[in-house]
């Protein structure tokens, strides 16, 4: 059975940063890429994420290009995202999945299994 589960979420004020953790289980975690996902109120679910499975290949979302690194340790079974120079409009629930084979995708449906989710919110 596969399990991610996220850590290291809360509220930090704008400009702060934080750390988010997701542990794997239950899958040979270095052969699939990682992806970070984020979902506001009323939102649908967007990419922000990923990284490919041998830690050489990272993309991002736009709106959080130069603030958020991915990264992950095949040894720790974990992927992290470290935020940065957080704003408001970076509040939501963020969520970690592991992609369907070794390379990287920005779409959920490329994404098979999901954590449940660590909220993040982000006061002005």
């Amino acid at each position: 059975q596969v399990q991610l589960v996220e850590s290291g979420g809360g509220l930090v004020q704008a400009g702060g940063s934080l750390r988010l953790s997701c542990a794997v289980s239950g899958r040979t975690f270095s052969n699939y890429a990682m992806g970070w996902f984020r979902q506001a109120p009323g939102k649908e679910r967007e990419f922000v994420a990923t990284i490919r499975w041998s830690a050489g290949n990272t993309y991002y979302a736009d709106s959080v290009k130069g603030r958020f690194t991915i990264s992950r340790d095949n040894a720790k079974n974990t992927v992290y995202l470290q935020m940065n120079s957080l704003k408001p409009e970076d509040t939501a629930v963020y969520y970690c999945a592991t992609s369907r084979g070794p390379l990287t995708g920005t779409r959920t449906h490329e994404y098979d299994y999901w954590g449940q989710g660590t909220q993040v919110t982000v006061s002005s």
